[in-house]
């Protein structure tokens, strides 16, 4: 067997190196860091296949320990305390007892080595979550399952809403296939993910000032998020007796360090075990040049959106029904397809009106988006900007602000529900969060 160099770090580690040392066999320790930082630069340098940490050396981040196997090198962290071993596996990272035989200790060492050469290649542009090979790339917001739904990762769907720069009304379709689907009867978590303009909370009016979303990705990071905490994070809206759950983005802009696409992936996989359907509200951009930086696991800011998207089982893309948004929508699904090849986005066109494309627009817009355009359009949303007027001035749902509205019905028919009535809405936070 070829010789494993190794790199350790925290005071736990010493006896142990001396043990491995005596044993004199393949797992060789070559450096001893004195911080987490020096033991990532040491591991990316390329010097290492493993890494032996202890669990005093410092907090073990979800972002740290994919740094780690970023740079192919295998983890081991040695833990003693029941908390800290649980954390451990919710964060996916080997661990074993400061009190191991050396021997066993070389043996596990080993065998994380050999599990990591194993793994397959990742795409780089988002988290190993979703698999493109699955194929379920087809979503109803009435929550029927799939032939394919065993393939993901926990019982419920996952959908994201994106589009195009501009406002061409992603937030818009979010809330409101979430709200149709959550009053049809389905448990829905709302997530606001934009890195950039987030909304959702203004939207309806919830005055939350902790960014749900943050406070979950943070519980990721560390390695404590279980659906209960998840369901503690969000607020709560009720819509026909039944509630939507609420996961508010940033307040700022410059907040957007806090979602990681790595915590963010966690909190997906955990919202499918809390809700049938999630919804997604994600930021337009998917470029990315972040990675052409000198440290190419820096954070970046379009994290969010391509590990949505990637996670997702269904892609609304959203465009603006115009002369400048339809070829930019054009554009930007080009982009889509580079950035994350496993998409197979559905088309919707919003803010459909004869005084920007003419007389019969849906015709216009079809016949056009054949000659131009990849796939063919979905649904065509109505410009019924009394009704979006309305839910702005209410903080409310179409279904409550004007249920009656085209644009109600048309994102209804699109999510597969019946249209109803108006109910009357109280919105409340979740206890756990006060």
């Amino acid at each position: 067997m070829s010789t494993i160099p190794v790199v350790t770090s925290g005071s736990g580690t010493a006896e142990l190196v001396q043990g491995l040392e005596r044993l004199q066999g393949p797992v060789t320790v070559i450096r001893r860091c004195s911080e987490l930082s020096e033991l990532i630069a040491a591991c990316q340098s390329g010097m290492a296949r493993a890494a032996i940490v202890d669990d005093d050396a410092g907090e073990l981040t979800a972002s740290l320990a994919d740094r780690v196997a970023a740079a192919g090198v295998a983890l081991v962290v040695l833990a003693d305390d029941p908390a800290a071993r649980s954390r451990l596996d919710q964060l996916g990272v080997r661990h074993a007892s400061r009190n191991l035989e050396s021997t066993a200790l070389a043996e596990l060492v080993a065998g994380a080595v050999q599990a990591m050469g194993s793994r397959r290649p990742e795409s780089g542009t988002a988290s190993s979550l979703a698999d493109p090979a699955d194929g379920l790339r087809r979503w109803e917001l009435t929550g029927e399952a799939s032939p394919d739904r065993e393939a993901r990762q926990g019982p419920g769907s996952l959908v994201a809403v994106w589009g195009t720069a501009g406002g061409p009304g992603r937030t818009t379709l979010a809330l409101n296939l979430a709200a149709e689907a959550a009053a049809a009867g389905s448990k829905v978590l709302l997530v606001d993910a934009d890195t950039y303009a987030p909304s959702i909370a203004a939207v309806l009016g919830l005055a939350d000032e902790s960014a749900g979303l943050a406070q979950a990705c943070r519980l990721a990071e560390q390695g404590l998020l279980e659906p209960a905490a998840l369901a503690a994070t969000a607020a709560e809206v009720q819509l026909k007796n039944r509630r939507l759950r609420v996961l508010t983005g940033i307040t700022r802009s410059d907040r957007w360090l806090e979602i990681r696409g790595t915590a963010l992936a966690r909190v997906l996989e955990q919202a499918r075990s809390i809700a049938d359907i999630t919804v997604v509200d994600c930021g337009f951009s998917v470029e990315a040049d972040e990675e052409l930086s000198f440290d190419t696991m820096a954070p970046r800011r379009n994290a969010a959106t391509l590990v949505a998207l990637e996670a997702a089982d269904t892609v609304y893309a959203v465009g603006a029904a115009d002369p400048v948004g339809v070829p930019r929508l054009v554009r930007a699904l080009a982009e889509l397809e580079t950035a994350v090849p496993s998409a197979s986005p559905l088309v919707v066109l919003n803010k459909v009106r004869r005084s920007t494309v003419g007389r019969s627009p849906e015709r216009q817009l079809s016949e056009a988006w054949e000659r131009f355009g990849p796939g063919r359009i979905s649904a065509f949303l109505p410009a019924d900007w009394d009704a979006a007027d309305a839910s702005l001035l209410a903080g409310a749902a179409l279904l409550e602000a004007a249920p009656s509205s085209a644009l109600r019905a048309a994102i209804a028919a699109l999510a597969n529900v019946p249209a109803g009535g108006s109910p009357k809405r109280r919105r409340r936070r979740a206890a756990a969060t006060k």
